[in-house]
């Protein structure tokens, strides 16, 4: 009977010992950043209100590890298409501090507005950011995207 008593406690013990380390190991994790409906927007106005930008994946979904292209639209807030901007990009996962792993860039103007941002490549789940730099006729302006994979 003695012995018995022993393997219950053992397996109490052994049940408590995982317990413990699941709830570290629970506790420690990155945890997937929460962010609101306005944070993840994919059409905003830029940081001083020159343009409003739009940023979408091209063929409408969002691919982890594949290399892929982007559109982003430009207008002006009365709604007329910025033509002839110059685009830099930047940008990577703020929680890991790294950049991209692709060096992203306009690769085509594609009318009214809308241009191909191509080399565009997300290698893990989490929050990315992508700043964009605009030059215009209008004048020069930032704005800055975020996508949740």
């Amino acid at each position: 009977m003695a012995s018995l008593w022993r393997y219950v406690l053992a397996g109490v013990g052994l049940a408590a010992l995982l317990a413990g380390i699941l709830a570290a190991v629970y506790l420690t994790a990155p945890q997937a950043p929460r962010l609101a409906g306005s944070e993840i927007a994919r059409s905003k106005e830029t940081a001083n209100g020159l343009f409003v930008a739009s940023f979408e994946p091209e063929r409408g979904v969002v691919r982890q590890g594949e290399l892929q292209s982007w559109l982003l639209t430009l207008k002006t807030n009365a709604g007329t298409p910025v033509e002839g901007a110059a685009i830099t990009i930047s940008g990577g996962m703020p929680q890991h501090r790294h950049g991209l792993p692709t060096s992203p860039h306009a690769t085509d103007y594609l009318g009214d507005g809308r241009y191909r941002i191509g080399g565009v490549k997300f290698t893990m789940s989490g929050l990315w950011q992508l700043h964009f730099a605009i030059s215009a006729a209008a004048g020069s302006d930032t704005v800055v995207f975020n996508v949740l994979l």
